[in-house]
């Protein structure tokens, strides 16, 4: 699975891209956020536990309980903030 980061999380992570060994441990949203935690530093816990993160699965803004697959491309922004 791909997984993209982007804008101030590509910048706080020092990271664009990676790809990720699809398994239970990644089945869906939540979880491949709780696995990418556990194989990186804290660095990634501060970025991705965000309560406002905005993620899209396939290009389609998702929740947290979306279900993924091996072949899903995964990516994380920042809250949209605006005036």
């Amino acid at each position: 699975m791909q997984v993209l980061y982007f804008a101030s999380i590509r910048e706080q992570l020092g990271l664009e891209a990676e790809q990720i060994e699809f398994s239970a441990d990644t089945s869906n949203v939540q979880a491949l956020i709780a696995y990418l935690c556990s194989i990186h530093d804290e660095r990634w816990s501060e970025a991705l536990g965000d309560p406002n993160l905005l993620v899209s699965v396939n290009q389609e803004l998702s929740s947290l309980d979306t279900g993924l697959t091996g072949t899903d491309e995964v990516a994380f922004f920042p809250p949209v903030t605006g005036g």
